[in-house]
C-alpha cells in the first residue's frame, strides 16, 4: 500500500516546493495569517463592548465561534488559486507533459495535487486559529467550549477538501488560467452562502446542528473529489487548447438523447421512457426506503414534542384551530382559492426545485429536500391525531385521491435526480464532461417530461375536483 502512495508525497512535495519558491503566494498568505486574526480580534471586542448596553449575552458568547470561522475560510478563498492552476497552469507553463507520460497512476497524479492543495490553505487557517486563539485569552473574552473548537477545526477542513476538490475539477476541465480564475466565483460564493447558514447556526446556539453541517460539507467533498477522479483524462487534459460555446452541438446533444431515435409518442414512451425509467429503478426503491423512514421519524417527533408545545400554547387558538379542522370545506371557497393549474404548477416547480438542489450537491440536496417534502406527511398526520380529530379519514379523503398519483410522481422526479448525481461521479468512459452532463440531463428530462408532468396533471385535475367532494362526505 505505501508503494502505491509513495508517488502521491513525490508528487505533493514537488508542489509545495514550488509554492514555498513563489513569493506571490507566500505574501498574501503570511499577511493574512498574521493580520487577520488582529482585525477580528478588534471587531469582537468592539462588538462586545457595543452588545454589553443591551445585555446582549447570547450573541457575545457566540462572536468568538463566528470570528474563528471566518478565519478559517479567507486563507483557504486566497490560496484556492494554487488548486486553480493544479493542472491548467502547468499546462500553459508546458512543465505537464513529464508528470502525464510518466507511469504514475491517474489517482495518484490526482491526489499528489489534491494533497497540496489542501495542506497550504489548511496550515495558513490553523495558524490564524493559534494567533487569535492567544488574543483572544489576552483579551479576556469568553472562549468556546472544547467541542464547539473541535467543531470548527473540523467545518474548517471539510470547506478546504471542499473549496479546493472544486478548484482542481475546475483545472481539469478549464483550458486556461484565466478561465480557471473567473470560474473560482462557483465555489467562493456559494461557500460563502453556506457559511451564512452555519453561522446563524452559531449565533443560534445549537452545536447540535453543526455536526450535521460537517456531514453535509465532508459527502459533498467526497463527492467532488470522486468527480475529479472519474472524470479525469490525460489525453483530453493535453488534446484540447480552447473551449468554445457550441450552443448548436449542445442542443443536437440534449435533443438527441431526448428523443433517442422515436417517430411518435407511443414509440417514445416504449423505446425511450421505458429503458430510462429501468435506469431509476434501483433509485427509486432507495427513495421509498427514504420515504418510509422520513415520515416515521417525523410522525415520532411530532408524538415526542408537539404535546409540549401544544400545552404552551393558547388555548383559543388551539380549540380555533380544531374546529376549523374539523368544519366542512366549502367547495366554492376552494376553487376561488386554489385552481388545477396553480397546483400543477406548484408541484411541478417542486420537483424541478429538488432537482436544482441535487444538480448543485451531487443528490445530497436534493435527496434532502425530497425527505422534507415527505415527512410533511407524517408529521401533519401526527398534528391531527394529537388535536383529538380522526386523522385516518382525513387522509384517505384529503390526500389519498390525489396523492396516488402526485406521490409517485414526486418519487419519480427525485429518483431521476438521484440517478443523475450518481451517474455523474461515476467514470464515463469516452465521453467529455460536458457530454456526460447533456446525456443525464436529457435522462431527467424525460422522465420529467413522460412521467412526472402527466401524473402531477392528473393529480391537480382530482386534487381540485374530486378530492374536495370526497372530504365532505367522509366528515359528514
Amino acid at each position: 500500500m505505501f508503494t502505491k502512495l509513495k508517488p502521491v508525497f513525490i508528487i505533493a512535495g514537488r508542489e509545495l516546493k514550488d509554492q514555498f519558491r513563489d513569493w506571490r503566494v507566500l505574501a498574501p498568505m503570511a499577511v493574512l495569517v498574521l493580520c487577520f486574526p488582529i482585525l477580528m480580534n478588534a471587531f469582537a471586542q468592539q462588538s462586545v463592548d457595543f452588545l454589553n448596553r443591551y445585555n446582549a449575552n447570547l450573541i457575545i458568547d457566540r462572536l468568538v465561534p463566528f470570528s474563528i470561522l471566518i478565519i478559517g475560510f479567507f486563507p483557504i478563498t486566497v490560496s484556492l488559486v494554487v488548486a486553480l492552476e493544479a493542472f491548467v497552469g502547468e499546462k500553459e507553463r508546458g512543465t505537464i507533459e513529464p508528470i502525464l507520460s510518466s507511469p504514475l497512476e491517474d489517482w495518484q497524479i490526482y491526489f499528489g495535487k489534491l494533497l497540496v492543495g489542501v495542506a497550504t490553505p489548511l496550515i495558513a487557517s490553523y495558524l490564524s486559529f493559534g494567533l487569535y486563539m492567544l488574543l483572544v485569552i489576552r483579551r479576556d473574552l469568553t472562549l468556546p467550549s472544547s467541542l464547539t473548537i473541535i467543531q470548527l477545526i473540523l467545518l474548517t477542513t471539510a470547506h478546504a477538501f471542499l473549496m479546493v476538490s472544486a478548484a482542481i475539477v475546475i483545472s481539469v476541465q478549464s483550458t486556461s488560467v484565466k478561465a480557471a480564475n473567473l470560474l473560482a466565483s462557483f465555489i467562493v460564493i456559494p461557500v460563502a452562502i453556506l457559511m451564512q447558514g452555519e453561522a446563524g447556526m452559531l449565533f443560534w446556539g445549537n452545536d447540535n446542528v453543526l455536526w450535521w453541517a460537517v456531514l453535509g460539507v465532508t459527502i459533498v467533498a467526497l463527492l467532488l473529489i470522486r468527480l475529479g477522479l472519474a472524470h479525469f483524462q490525460r489525453e483530453y487534459l493535453l488534446g484540447r487548447e480552447i473551449d468554445a460555446v457550441n450552443l448548436r452541438w449542445l442542443w443536437h446533444t440534449f435533443w438527441r438523447n431526448f428523443l433517442g431515435g422515436a417517430r411518435s409518442v407511443p414509440d417514445w414512451y416504449r423505446s425511450v421512457v421505458g429503458p430510462s425509467f429501468k435506469k431509476i429503478v434501483p433509485s427509486i426503491f432507495a427513495l421509498l426506503l427514504v420515504a418510509t423512514v422520513s415520515v416515521l421519524l417525523s410522525y415520532m417527533w411530532v408524538m415526542k414534542n408537539m404535546p409540549a408545545i401544544l400545552e404552551s400554547a393558547p388555548k383559543d387558538q388551539i380549540a380555533r384551530f380544531t374546529q376549523n379542522l374539523r368544519e366542512t370545506p366549502d367547495l366554492k371557497e376552494i376553487r376561488e382559492k386554489v385552481s388545477a393549474p396553480y397546483l400543477f404548477l406548484n408541484n411541478t416547480r417542486a420537483v424541478f426545485v429538488i432537482f436544482l438542489a441535487g444538480v448543485v450537491s451531487f443528490s445530497v440536496l436534493g435527496v434532502l429536500a425530497y425527505m422534507l417534502n415527505i415527512a410533511l406527511i407524517g408529521g401533519l398526520f401526527g398534528v391531527v391525531q394529537l388535536l383529538g380529530i380522526p386523522a385516518w379519514p382525513l387522509f384517505i379523503g384529503g390526500v389519498l385521491p390525489h396523492g396516488i398519483f402526485e406521490i409517485p410522481a414526486l418519487i419519480a422526479g427525485s429518483a431521476a435526480m438521484l440517478y443523475f448525481g450518481v451517474s455523474f461521479v461515476t467514470p464515463q468512459t469516452g465521453r467529455s464532461f460536458g457530454e456526460a452532463g447533456i446525456e443525464l440531463f436529457a435522462d431527467w428530462c424525460k422522465i420529467f417530461v413522460g412521467i412526472v408532468v402527466p401524473l402531477m396533471a392528473i393529480a391537480a385535475v382530482i386534487e381540485t375536483y374530486i378530492t374536495p367532494h370526497i372530504l365532505i362526505n367522509i366528515l359528514n
